[in-house]
């Protein structure tokens, strides 16, 4: 009775949103994120949020606390043989300051909604701009602010400053990026800088001076103390003849947030070692059994960012041709389930990722908001869909309660 009654809701809230959406709306979310970051975000956010069910929270509950228990469960070495050795960074860390899952929104057999574990990674991602994506939503449709986050937002970036500023003065610390003002990403990177305190240094602007670190503003000469990592390693090695003043190898007197050694050991390298019922089984590929299909898996590389190198339908030939199998994952697919209806009676698939954060003295992460991708077509990126099409693109999710 209880499920019956949380699904009639969630289906009232997205009634409801679908008979007040209007073109007029959506674009005054947009100037909102505009107003509060200083410029309209570079990727597409859809026009609408997505509404689930208490159950499928429960559900994803579930999988995220079986998945952190089994990575708790691996030691240090097990982890570690998944960083290249030309990319080993010193100074690691016991665990990842950043911590987030993706699952795909599916139908199992019965029909019912579950998750089902697309990737994870220990590397940070739009913390900011969800939370006022989030905020804007609920300022331009008031009926949304029962589903609001248990965080209020002096408490959430109260919480993102203790981790990432920690006890050092704000201008001691840096968000890293490479060339950040071209990042599609880079309104996070804005709202970030107001609600912390701290600068966006690019990469290539960072000098080194003995084991220190230092950038310039206004004239002086800044050391650098902690840094809120955003560089992926897939992008520095895509960019040619990148000049930097230091290597990320070197013996440095800095604290990452969070260490770039991380982005390789929570990656899809831990997906063959997971198992849970929402977890889809995965192979490393020189270990993929004759025995199973090959149409009924996705080959992915081990160490990619936004879909980049994923193969949907993988032939024998196309592996044959991989030369460096050791990076490269076959995972079984998931069928993503059409759920969300737009004004147009049409409708939309979503993944949603899960956004934790993991403090030093604490055993377990903790759950700060949700990201939430939908798509029309095939493969759930922003980047897949079609320009004209509506009900795509980044946004967040409500949950019944």
């Amino acid at each position: 009775m209880k499920l019956i009654k949380n699904t009639i809701m969630i289906s009232k809230f997205r009634e409801q949103f679908n008979s007040e959406f209007t073109q007029e709306k959506y674009q005054n979310i947009l100037d909102s994120l505009k107003n509060k970051g200083g410029i309209y975000p570079q990727f597409r956010v859809s026009e609408s949020p997505i509404f689930l069910p208490a159950d499928f929270k429960a559900k994803l509950d579930d999988a995220c606390e079986s998945i952190i228990s089994q990575i708790k469960e691996m030691s240090p070495e097990e982890l570690n043989k998944a960083i290249p050795e030309d990319c080993n960074v010193p100074n690691d860390t016991l665990q990842p300051h950043f911590f987030t899952i993706d699952f795909g929104i599916c139908k199992n057999k019965n029909g019912e909604v579950v998750p089902q574990l697309i990737e994870l990674q220990s590397f940070p991602t739009l913390y900011a701009f969800q939370k006022e994506l989030q905020n804007s939503l609920i300022e331009e449709y008031p009926f949304l602010k029962p589903l609001k986050s248990q965080w209020s937002d002096q408490q959430y970036y109260s919480e993102l400053k203790d981790l990432i500023v920690g006890n050092e003065n704000p201008e001691n610390v840096i968000l890293l990026e490479i060339y950040p003002n071209q990042q599609k990403t880079n309104i996070d990177f804005y709202l970030t800088e107001k609600k912390l305190g701290i600068k966006t240094v690019c990469l290539t602007k960072v000098l080194k001076d003995g084991k220190k670190l230092f950038y310039e503003s206004d004239g002086k000469r800044i050391e650098i103390k902690r840094i809120y990592n955003r560089v992926i390693f897939d992008e520095i090695n895509k960019i040619p003849n990148l000049q930097l003043n230091f290597d990320f190898r070197d013996e440095l007197e800095v604290k990452w947030v969070t260490h770039p050694n991380w982005f390789f050991k929570i990656s899809k390298y831990i997906l063959p070692k997971l198992q849970h019922e929402y977890v889809p089984k995965s192979y490393f590929l020189n270990d993929f059994p004759a025995a199973e299909k090959l149409e009924e898996f996705v080959l992915k590389p081990l160490f990619s960012f936004a879909g980049s190198g994923v193969n949907l339908n993988p032939t024998a030939e196309d592996l044959a041709n991989i030369e460096d199998r050791e990076n490269y994952i076959l995972q079984r697919k998931v069928s993503y389930a059409p759920l969300f209806k737009d004004p147009n009676d049409e409708f939309s698939k979503a993944e949603i990722r899960l956004l934790y954060i993991w403090k030093e003295n604490e055993p377990r992460p903790k759950l700060m908001e949700h990201l939430v991708r939908m798509t029309k077509v095939a493969m759930v990126n922003v980047d897949f869909n079609k320009k004209d099409a509506i009900w795509i693109g980044g946004t967040t999710a409500f949950f019944g309660e």
